[in-house]
């Protein structure tokens, strides 16, 4: 059976996430779309704000997958 090949406004949503997190800048965004762009940027914001509360680690990932259960 063929894999579907994910969203990538989710797979650029979880990559600015894991930067957020790790507390990197929001500069390195490595996308030029805008819609894309804009979906990684909303990703680093969460992550940055979980970095912020002190939800590094594993406590920051498995915040991840709840925002992302609930998109």
């Amino acid at each position: 059976m063929r894999r579907l090949k994910r969203d990538p406004m989710e797979r650029a949503y979880q990559r600015g996430y894991r930067y957020g997190i790790h507390g990197k800048s929001q500069e390195l965004c490595p996308f030029t779309q805008p819609d894309v762009r804009q979906s990684w940027l909303n990703g680093w914001r969460e992550g940055r704000s979980d970095h912020w509360d002190g939800l590094t680690g594993a406590a920051g990932l498995h915040r991840l997958n709840q925002v992302l259960s609930a998109i």
